[in-house]
């Protein structure tokens, strides 16, 4: 099992500066100029994908979408002033 769970705290990090930086042309920065609506679509998108590929049984995929999600869902979470910490507070509070 790989400890690079805490690799997800240092991307929120980069999805956080690349929301304000002026002059980038990051796929990041893009997804924050198009705005909350188109992120959200991306989060359903890559939600439907991860669902396919978990159905058809296929291990290799359904990894890489739920990568794409969880980095959307990043996005997304930012775009709402919200962060992976206010996520694992909700989870924790539900298991409580």
């Amino acid at each position: 099992m790989s400890n690079n769970i805490d690799f997800l705290n240092e991307l929120e990090a980069v999805v956080r500066s690349r929301r304000t930086a002026s002059g980038d042309k990051s796929y990041t920065k893009t997804l924050f100029n198009r705005g909350t609506p188109f992120i959200a679509q991306k989060v359903g998108e890559e939600a439907v994908e991860l669902a396919i590929a978990a159905v058809q049984g296929d291990k290799g995929r359904t990894v890489s979408e739920a990568a794409d999600l969880m980095y959307h869902l990043i996005v997304l979470l930012e775009d709402n002033d919200l962060s992976l910490a206010d996520l694992a507070d909700e989870l924790a509070a539900r298991h409580s």
